[in-house]
């Protein structure tokens, strides 16, 4: 574990729950946080893509933030703060540490630029938090070049392309914490000595998430099937979280 590790293993990529009129509900979506703390996860990410940040308000970011904070004592909270520019990151990384995230997620602008300005106003707002990159271009913001990994002030990065190879080349980066956000890379991740992984599937099977962490390997099957099998459904991943839990199904998107 490096300094820059605040976790290892599987956190989950936390889902935003709606009303049926649109409205956040930080409380149910809180709650599902606590459910998934206790069944073993070590860290949340909250308002990342999974979570539906960009159909979000910067006060709904705040407030999804604060209340996980709230009901996941002793466990890092991480939340999404990319923007479309310097300018809208920054901001949201100052609003969100000041409501309790423990570091923040923050993707390349979409538009591109200067990587090491765009970090470099964010690592100044986050005020010696943890700064993670996140490479996942095409669904948040432009990609992360491995090249540039050592000169950004970045504490790590959570990688959802799926590209093992890649993600053997992130490992060799010195003193930085790797997160594989690819399902089907867990159990590799951990084998190469990874920091942990960033899942949305983790909403719905944390327990077989933390299996495949261990290398089980059946467990790292049923991971694949069971995203796989939710993908496939009207309603994604909200609709089996509907079926085992009884949450919310609605989405902004």
């Amino acid at each position: 574990m490096t300094d820059t590790t605040l976790w290892t293993g599987p956190a989950v990529a936390l889902v935003t729950f709606f009303d049926d009129s649109g409205g956040v509900l930080p409380a149910e979506t809180a709650a599902h946080a606590a459910r998934l703390v206790a069944a073993g996860l070590p860290a949340v990410l909250v308002a990342g893509s999974t979570g539906e940040a960009a159909a979000l308000t910067d006060d709904e970011r705040v407030a999804l933030v604060a209340a996980v904070r709230q009901a996941c004592p002793g466990v890092p909270v991480i939340s999404g703060s990319s923007g479309e520019w310097a300018g809208p990151a920054a901001d949201r990384t100052a609003q969100v540490i000041k409501a309790g995230a423990d570091a923040v997620l923050v993707a390349p602008p979409r538009l591109g630029g200067s990587l090491t300005d765009y970090y470099a106003r964010v690592a100044e707002a986050a005020a010696g938090r943890p700064l993670y990159a996140y490479h996942f271009p095409g669904v948040a913001g432009g990609p992360v070049p491995l090249e540039d990994l050592a000169t950004l002030p970045l504490a790590g990065i959570k990688d959802s392309s799926g590209d093992p190879a890649r993600l053997a080349t992130e490992l060799d980066w010195p003193g930085a914490a790797v997160y594989t956000g690819a399902a089907a890379l867990v159990g590799y991740a951990s084998w190469l000595g990874g920091a942990g992984a960033i899942l949305a599937v983790a909403n719905l099977a944390p327990e077989t998430a933390l299996a495949a962490w261990q290398q089980d390997a059946a467990a790292q099957r049923e991971l694949i099937r069971t995203e796989q099998a939710y993908r496939r459904l009207p309603g994604g991943l909200k609709a089996a979280l509907t079926e085992r839990f009884g949450t919310p199904p609605t989405s902004r998107f």
